[in-house]
């Protein structure tokens, strides 16, 4: 019997959520969580960095150019798909796993909302990684 094929989508979310983790430690970043739930839904990253005390709640958006020759246009372009009630949603899920996480998670004296926006290629090749700090 064939074991049933991953959602291609949630394939390629993952491996950009891979790409803005190792990027967000490489900046220095600790990695608190990754695709953590909350009774709201789910936070992609959450990272936070020592020097600065900044906890940091990121959305991760990726997509792919599926050719060589397909343009990267507007509807290819990641962070665009940023939308103002996914922005929305980010803040009601940092508020309840701030709430539901008091006594075990690093007390940052700043908490910001970044975005992170991957682009790949057909191979899944890193093409493009932009990082918007305190994006909203």
């Amino acid at each position: 019997m064939e074991a049933p094929r991953e959602n291609p989508r949630r394939v390629l979310g993952r491996l950009g959520e891979q790409l803005a983790a190792a990027h967000l430690e490489r900046l220095g970043y600790a990695i608190v969580a990754r695709n953590t739930r909350t009774r709201y839904g789910e936070i992609d990253l959450i990272a936070f960095e020592e020097s600065t005390k900044t906890l940091a709640f990121v959305e991760v958006k990726t997509r792919c150019v599926r050719s060589c020759t397909q343009r990267v246009g507007q509807e290819r372009e990641p962070l665009l798909w940023l939308r103002h009630r996914q922005r929305a949603r980010l803040r009601r899920l940092a508020v309840a796993w701030l709430a539901q996480t008091s006594g075990e998670r690093p007390r940052g004296a700043c908490i910001r909302f970044d975005a992170i926006g991957v682009l790949l290629d057909a191979h899944g090749r890193l093409l493009r990684l932009d990082h918007v700090e305190g994006a909203w």
